[in-house]
């Protein structure tokens, strides 16, 4: 097991278990991260060739040190997700054996003071995953429209005190801009009524996730980045898809299920018109979650959740 950085990726040893790493395969890890789960990939393989993509350079260069024995059989993209069936054009790939994609922010993002996404460090408003990408916390959060704001914060962050926040941030950008992060969760704690203060949780942590989401577009790059892992799938070859809160989760169980769906004609047809087949079968009909040992080596792996499907 590879310890460098102290890390352990999450879900590692089923994440493993679900890819059914054959050594001469080609396999698609679409969010590299700290590289946890690319190193164990790449030490399996032979012949075959491992391709790691992530909107983060930085990720990239970190990597390239972490897998310098393997980097033989590895291929590193700077690319979001969303552009997987063009980069496995562009690579000239035709056909993985499988595919992970870990949505949880990477450690080093979260650690980063200077990149924007603590609540609890200052710095300047970013939260960009990509330091290229035009949209930054700070433009977000002092030009969006007040309906916009309290959307985002609603249906990303599920903020029940969402028009709260959302009417003092606007308030507070008519004075003067929001420039850091402690700026933005001193706004919001203030926002909030008493009794949500004695919460267990920061009550700046659900805002920071939605305005995080809304910045990278999480949630909207999730489909296309499911119907290209599912068309680039070989026949037998398997999608791995980790998740950490209930939004991403959805979108992934539905378009699974989707995938998974054989006939829709109505029930009232005596025979199929519609000639429709599944796509990929669920190997997991519940989520895959951490057991005890893992969250208490490693809290941050409590909401993540597991799924996986195969190609018909």
């Amino acid at each position: 097991m590879d310890t460098d950085y102290g890390h352990k990726p999450v879900l590692l040893d089923e994440c493993l278990d679900a890819l059914q790493i054959k050594p001469d395969g080609v396999y698609v890890d679409g969010t590299l991260g700290r590289a946890g789960h690319s190193s164990e990939i790449a030490r399996r393989l032979t012949t075959g060739r491992l391709i790691a993509l992530d909107r983060d350079e930085s990720a990239l260069v970190a990597a390239r040190e972490r897998m310098a024995a393997y980097m033989a059989r590895v291929t590193l993209v700077h690319s979001n997700f969303s552009r997987l069936g063009a980069v496995l054009g562009e690579l000239g790939v035709h056909g993985a054996d499988g595919m992970l994609f870990d949505l949880g922010v990477s450690s080093p993002q979260l650690d980063d003071a200077r990149r924007g996404f603590s609540y609890q460090q200052d710095a300047p408003l970013d939260m960009r995953m990509d330091a290229s990408a035009p949209l930054t916390a700070r433009t977000l959060v002092n030009t969006a429209p007040y309906e916009e704001l309290r959307r985002i914060l609603w249906e990303y962050g599920e903020e029940r005190f969402a028009p709260q926040i959302a009417r003092a941030v606007c308030a507070a950008r008519e004075r003067k801009p929001i420039e850091t992060t402690l700026e933005l969760a001193e706004l919001i704690r203030g926002a909030m009524p008493a009794r949500a203060l004695r919460e267990k949780q920061h009550p700046a942590k659900r805002s920071f996730q939605a305005i995080r989401i809304a910045v990278n577009d999480e949630l909207g790059e999730l489909p296309p980045m499911l119907d290209a892992a599912e068309a680039n799938l070989k026949p037998g070859g398997r999608l791995a898809v980790i998740t950490f809160h209930s939004l991403e989760d959805r979108i992934v169980k539905q378009k699974l299920r989707e995938f998974a769906a054989g006939c829709i004609c109505p029930p009232e047809f005596p025979v199929c018109v519609c000639g429709r087949k599944p796509k990929m079968k669920l190997i997991t009909r519940k989520p895959v979650t951490a057991g005890e040992a893992e969250l208490n080596e490693n809290p941050r792996a409590r909401s993540a959740k597991l799924r996986v499907a195969e190609k018909c």
